[in-house]
């Protein structure tokens, strides 16, 4: 694949980026083996899967009208009523899936995409089965994409609060004793009173060379982090529970920057309570970015 994949040049400058997230009274992201309570490290320090933070990326795309591919079935776009990626997929009519793929959807030329699935014809005959009895539809394809970003820690460790609930009715009547309360009345909440997380990021030109991700791409990844939590309540995350603080963003001169990553996300230093010292590396200033309001959050999303 080449950078004539989009309608613009592929990413030519290196990006590096980090994103401050405050805490408050929420369960940013529910451990499923652990009750659902707040992710922990062994150490104790909070934690937000990379993958919870890409879905909530998808999401803030999906509503800048960009087509995302890995759509949650509660966040499906209107009118789009395929329930699984396959079935998506195979909607899509693909001829070339490597290079399509990577136009028609912005998750897939920014994150990549394992499209692996199975050949279910296999032995039929028919007008779906290729000579050797195998589904033509059949797929085997990875694509790496040049937007990388990892799970958010707390600064410091956090103390999950748990709180037992009562449910006002019985799920089922009970047809013995309907006054009775069942079991199914009685449940947990768990959440995080106060914490800070911070998460890391980087752009890669490279990859973005081979799947077409441009410098536009780019932008709207950047505003996408800024509004990570628009639109993202539930009961265990209600509004104002969970704030972007701060989305530092640092572009390097050329493809492969100035300088590692890694020594570009030490000089991030945040605190506690949520305020940071930035260290400067000679010839990358980075920018530092608050979340989006007003005029600003309208413009960047679809009406």
């Amino acid at each position: 694949m080449s950078s004539t994949l989009s309608r613009q040049p592929a990413l030519n400058r290196k990006i590096d980026f980090a994103v401050i997230i405050s805490v408050a009274r929420a369960n940013p992201n529910g451990d499923p083996l652990n009750g659902n309570r707040p992710r922990q490290t062994y150490d104790g320090y909070g934690e937000i899967s990379d993958v919870c933070l890409k879905r909530k990326i998808r999401n803030r795309l999906q509503d800048m009208g960009e087509q995302i591919f890995v759509q949650s079935d509660d966040y499906r776009a209107p009118g789009d009523n395929y329930r699984s990626l396959n079935d998506r997929f195979k909607a899509a009519k693909l001829k070339a899936p490597r290079t399509e793929s990577c136009e028609k959807w912005f998750d897939v030329r920014a994150f990549g995409q394992v499209f692996a699935f199975s050949k279910k014809g296999a032995g039929k005959k028919g007008s779906d089965a290729d000579a050797s009895g195998e589904d033509s539809d059949a797929v085997s394809v990875g694509i790496r994409g040049p937007v990388t970003i990892q799970s958010a820690f707390s600064v410091s460790p956090i103390v999950p609060d748990s709180i037992q609930i009562v449910k006002s009715v019985n799920l089922e009547t009970n047809k013995k004793d309907p006054d009775k309360k069942g079991a199914d009345t009685m449940g947990m909440k768990h959440r995080v009173d106060k914490g800070v997380y911070v998460t890391y990021g980087a752009i890669n030109t490279q990859l973005a060379s081979k799947t077409g991700f441009s410098g536009a791409d780019a932008e709207k990844i950047k505003k996408a982090l800024q509004s990570m939590f628009v639109n993202d309540v539930s009961s265990a995350r209600p509004e104002g529970s969970m704030e972007i603080k701060k989305v530092i963003w640092w572009e390097h001169n050329s493809p492969l920057g100035q300088y590692s990553s890694a020594k570009v996300h030490r000089t991030l230093t945040v605190n506690e309570d949520g305020t940071y010292t930035l260290a400067r590396l000679e010839g990358l200033k980075p920018e530092e970015l608050e979340a989006l309001e007003g005029d600003a959050l309208q413009e960047n999303f679809a009406s």
